[in-house]
């Protein structure tokens, strides 16, 4: 394959995702299932025309890493605090914890009566299954309305951090014990306290280069600060999250000594070249992503049973949990919102961050795609219907 037919590929990949992103917000169908089913059907084609191709698999980690930092620091930047939303965020948070609490029990109960393997690594295994991925929430929320959107921004960037503070909780403590909670405590008092620090020094930084390169490099910093703090097993997702907020509400302090310190007059401009760049990085690396994601999976292994079975079980359960919980606690107008719980991004990196010795070979990838392709499905058959709903019929 030549230089210029590889190009022709990566171009012809990011038109055609900007061509699904214009029909998902006219049909509310994710552009992820369609980037999904492109990379299905390229490998398709490799496999007929017999091309020997990269094992993609060495990449898929780190440039989903990248891809979660970028979607959820976008999508914090686009909020605004404000006292009358605290209601929307301690739901929003609560919402977060007690569904990603029942829906690992469930899931974890289940990969136990399909594996018969012990309690520790069916919950382990379940984790992944469990977290609302901000990834495709946050995307395909964007023609909700403004309090829907918000309080999906916020459940599912809290989601995604609960999820990855309880999947580092579970594989650093096959046993649990008193220190483990302890330990718990001290990880979290040392990531807000890194969040703090991160954020008015990466502020400080924005008032102060000159140089007409200067977002990629606070983005880059944010990177750099985030992987170090994974890879103490800090829930580092805290702190990106913690950024765009503070910077989308920084000119709201008005503490004299730091308004002379920190604001600065171009600070609303930088802020939305800074909201650009991350939002156009992000859709990049979202293409690729989930083309490559698709590209690498084994379709005909779909070609079971117990897999389609078993899939629809835990889909049922994500569903049956989620729209009980947001009927009973949150009762006005819990549609759609309760159809936005898509597994995807977040559900793949904790897999593939799983110990090869913790995975059960009956939860492979294929359970895996199954889910994330099914609750896509669903969530967008349920937005399609809402939207259709919210239209009033025309009167005679």
């Amino acid at each position: 394959m030549t230089t210029y037919t590889v190009l022709i590929i990566l171009s012809g990949l990011v038109i055609f995702s900007y061509l699904f992103d214009l029909v998902a917000s006219k049909t509310k169908l994710p552009s992820v299932l369609l980037l999904l089913l492109s990379g299905i059907g390229l490998r398709l084609l490799v496999d007929k025309l017999q091309l020997h191709t990269y094992n993609f698999l060495e990449i898929l980690p780190t440039l989903g890493t990248v891809g979660l930092i970028l979607i959820v620091f976008e999508g914090s930047l686009e909020l605004k605090y404000a006292k009358e939303k605290n209601k929307v965020i301690k739901g929003a948070f609560l919402s977060a914890l007690s569904i990603l609490i029942v829906t690992v029990a469930a899931i974890t109960f289940i990969i136990y009566q399909i594996t018969g393997k012990d309690l520790y690594l069916c919950f382990v295994n379940a984790v992944p299954f469990s977290v609302i991925s901000s990834a495709i929430a946050i995307p395909s929320a964007a023609g909700m309305h403004k309090h829907g959107r918000e309080f999906i921004i916020y459940e599912s960037s809290f989601s995604d951090i609960l999820g990855v503070i309880l999947f580092n909780f579970g594989i650093s403590n096959r046993s649990i014990t008193l220190s483990s909670f302890t330990q718990l405590g001290i990880n979290t008092a040392l990531i807000l306290i890194l969040s703090v620090v991160a954020c008015i020094t990466l502020l400080y930084l924005m008032g102060r280069i000159r140089h007409h390169i200067k977002f990629f490099l606070i983005i880059s910093i944010l990177i750099l600060v985030y992987a170090i703090g994974q890879s103490f097993h800090l829930s580092a997702l805290v702190l990106i999250l913690s950024f765009g907020l503070f910077l989308n509400n920084a000119d709201a302090i008005k503490h004299a000594w730091f308004r002379s310190v920190f604001i600065y007059k171009n600070l609303a401009n930088d802020l939305t070249q800074l909201y650009q760049l991350s939002a156009e990085t992000a859709f990049i690396i979202r293409t690729f992503f989930f083309v490559i994601f698709g590209f690498t999976m084994d379709i005909y292994a779909l070609d079971d049973a117990n897999i389609i079975i078993n899939g629809l079980i835990i889909l049922m359960s994500i569903y049956v949990i989620r729209f009980t919980y947001l009927y009973f606690f949150k009762r006005d107008n819990f549609l759609p919102e309760a159809f936005v719980s898509p597994r995807g991004l977040i559900s793949i990196l904790l897999y593939y961050n799983l110990p090869q010795e913790l995975k059960l070979p009956q939860i492979g990838t294929p359970f895996l795609f199954m889910v994330v392709l099914g609750s896509s499905l669903i969530m967008s058959m349920g937005l399609m219907f809402s939207r259709r709903k919210s239209i009033p019929e025309n009167p005679a």
